[in-house]
């Protein structure tokens, strides 16, 4: 263990976040993060597979290391890929998530320096340094365990760097669906696994409905994942009128996504990966919370959050027992008035 971090200088470094995809968005400003403070180090990621899209082009990371449970049908085959990762010269591992498979990636490096967040005893072992969590918004929270390095986070914004030829498709997919010039775009992110922080279905169609009343311009892209048409296709079925929703069209790539997001006014949604990656390509955001907390809120006023407000919020659970009042009781109505704010806030 170095006697004196402050002098510490790494030249290969290895971030361990595996998932999920919005876990990983809100891991992006630690490599920018590690970069400033040495900015000779090589940055790698080690990630599920699912994830590289959200780091691909990304400037602050050399290599992504995806971790293809198809390509490792058996232990050995896992054991003997993350001997391999941990044994490319790291000198600096940062394990954000002290799951097993990034546990096996500290156990066979060689790394001067090992960092997480507080470990139980029976892991402490495999870390040279340990930090805190730090309150507050959730990627200063991972980024927190950079402190032992002297590093703090300050307001740097997860990124998803989009290519130039990536908004210019998503600009004529969104014109092929029927998208106007002059007409404002809302993208709205419906789903979620957990029915603790998905808004109904009917709220959303009646409050599309009302915000299209009060501007004829707003026209609405209903996002969705694979598995999750269904939940885009009752919107428009509850739907009085569908002028103001583009057509669903076909299931978009991560990358895809995030640009048509970028392309938006506002993304008004649900707490899920879609709120971090319109953060991440700098796009204002209006979230739905239910059982979750406001720490998943960007800390800018263009980012914001209405709740109802319950003395049992937030719960951070997944499954309720008074019938998820917070997110049924939330009419459309009442958040109607701080969506139609921050579409003018955003016009500016």
């Amino acid at each position: 263990m170095p006697t004196n971090l402050s002098t510490f200088v790494p030249r290969k470094i290895l971030i361990c976040q595996l998932r999920q995809i919005g876990d990983v968005v809100l891991m992006t400003p630690l490599p920018e993060l590690l970069r400033k403070r040495f900015p000779e180090a090589e940055i790698h990621v080690l990630t599920e597979k699912k994830c590289l899209p959200v780091l691909e082009g990304n400037p602050y990371i050399a290599r992504v290391w995806p971790i293809d449970k198809k390509a490792l049908p058996t232990l050995w085959h896992e054991v003997r890929y993350y001997w391999h990762v941990a044994r490319q010269g790291f000198d600096l591992v940062v394990d954000l998530q002290q799951t097993p498979r990034c546990r096996w990636v500290v156990a066979f490096s060689r790394a001067e320096v090992r960092l997480a967040h507080t470990a139980p005893w029976y892991t402490r072992w495999l870390y040279t340094h340990e930090a805190s969590i730090a309150p507050g918004y959730a990627s200063a929270r991972k980024a927190s365990v950079l402190a032992p390095l002297g590093i703090t986070w300050n307001d740097e914004r997860p990124l998803i760097a989009l290519r130039d030829e990536e908004k210019t498709a998503a600009t004529a997919y969104l014109a092929e669906l029927g998208l106007q010039p002059g007409q404002k775009l809302v993208s709205v992110d419906a789903t979620h696994r957990r029915d603790t922080r998905r808004w109904p279905a009917p709220h959303y169609a009646r409050l599309l409905e009302l915000a299209a009343r009060n501007d004829l311009s707003l026209r609405f892209q209903l996002l969705f994942g694979p598995g999750e048409e269904d939940v885009a296709q009752e919107i428009i079925n509850l739907s009085a009128s569908t002028a103001h929703i583009l057509p669903l069209g076909r299931l978009l790539s991560l990358r895809e996504m995030a640009a048509c997001i970028a392309a938006s006014s506002l993304l008004l949604g649900n707490c899920s990966a879609p709120r971090h990656m319109a953060v991440a390509v700098g796009t204002p955001t209006l979230t739905i919370q239910g059982a979750t907390s406001s720490g998943w809120v960007f800390p800018a006023p263009e980012h914001g959050c209405v709740s109802l407000g319950l003395p049992c919020q937030p719960c951070n659970k997944n499954t309720c027992d008074i019938g998820i009042r917070c997110l049924h009781e939330l009419t459309p109505e009442m958040v109607l008035p701080e969506l139609l704010r921050r579409l003018e806030a955003a016009s500016k």
